[in-house]
């Protein structure tokens, strides 16, 4: 059983992070692509970009994440108690 749980939480936690880390992958691709272009090296131009996309990904999908999340946390309670 905590095999299962385990691996549920594993799965759980790929599905809801995936795009935020997909977001932030491509705002800074992106953001290193157009820095190599102009030649400007700043980390504060990276990051602001960077920043703005994880908090747009969070607004947009962190109610749908928390839903996510709390279902797993439930079936996952209610396979602990038995």
């Amino acid at each position: 059983m905590p095999a299962q749980i385990f691996q549920e939480a594993l799965a759980t936690l790929a599905v809801t992070a995936w795009p935020l880390f997909a977001a932030l992958l491509a705002a800074g691709l992106l953001m290193g692509v157009l820095q190599a272009a102009t030649q400007v090296n700043d980390a504060a131009v990276g990051f602001v970009p960077r920043a703005l996309a994880g908090l747009l990904v969070v607004w947009l999908l962190g109610p749908w994440m928390i839903e996510h999340l709390g279902a797993f946390f439930e079936r996952a309670v209610r396979a602990m108690a038995g």
